[in-house]
């Protein structure tokens, strides 16, 4: 990534997860950084702590990203600011484990608003700066549930099967305005995600579960060698390739088991 004093990193659901620990990795390369999310409070403290251990400036954004006006917003404070977004980090994304038929309608809605109706705004519309100034790097947070539709987790899989496409399909868009997109496709990780989805740790689940620095680790490599995506950790590797190799029913009832559903 080529250095630039107006330069910055913006990464949504930044307060937890994923997020904090790409502004942790970012912060520790010397990169300034816009952190958005719902909850300030932990901006607040994340941002205290990055500019008082590596002396990097931070902008914290208290956005509701599944509103589509607020995004629009953001957008317009950082360019009125002449913020220069040149690497974004989609991370933030919301998923809920239980049969489809079970799910509030409302809910539903509001993780297919989140997965894929604001990384689309989002992306469309700093990916339109970057395409102008002929530089820019975006990272799609997929998942390993991109390659397949797993049982109980219905519209959280299709969801991130839309980011990684929708990611896949970019590369080959804005690849030669200077443009790197990259989808990263981690496996279950150590993030409070389970938690969150309401999901079942099963020892299955335990045993492959990474911690998120070597995730982030490898998103971030990715992204700065150009590539088309990436997904962390052997096991996660081997489920991939048994995903294409293998009959859609035995890779899907091999992802239930690990899932635990």
């Amino acid at each position: 990534m080529k250095s630039n004093e107006n330069s910055w990193v913006l990464i949504t659901g930044a307060s937890s997860g994923f997020g904090e620990e790409f502004a942790r990795q970012y912060a520790a390369q010397g990169k300034s950084l816009v952190l958005v999310a719902r909850r300030l409070s932990k901006l607040e403290a994340l941002s205290a702590q990055l500019r008082e251990r590596f002396g990097v400036d931070v902008i914290v954004e208290q956005v509701d990203l599944s509103s589509i006006p607020a995004i629009i917003e953001l957008h317009e404070r950082l360019s009125e600011r002449n913020i220069v977004i040149d690497v974004l980090i989609n991370n933030a994304g919301h998923g809920l484990q239980g049969p489809f038929l079970d799910q509030p309608l409302d809910h539903s809605l509001t993780m297919i608003d989140l997965d894929i109706a604001s990384l689309t705004a989002l992306t469309r519309l700093f990916a339109a700066d970057m395409r102008a100034r002929k530089r820019g790097h975006i990272l799609m947070v997929a998942s390993l549930l991109s390659f397949q539709g797993v049982k109980n987790f219905a519209v959280y899989s299709a969801a991130k099967a839309y980011v990684l496409r929708f990611s896949d399909a970019l590369h080959r868009e804005l690849k030669n305005d200077g443009v790197v997109v990259t989808a990263l496709c981690p496996g279950m990780s150590d993030t409070g995600f389970a938690e969150s989805a309401k999901q079942r740790i099963t020892p299955a689940l335990k045993r492959v579960m990474m911690q998120p620095q070597p995730v982030v680790r490898a998103g971030i490599r990715a992204l700065q060698a150009g590539r088309m995506s990436v997904v962390p950790g052997f096991g996660n590797k081997a489920i991939t390739v048994l995903t294409w190799a293998t009959p859609r029913r035995f890779h899907q009832s091999l992802m239930a088991q690990v899932m635990g559903v």
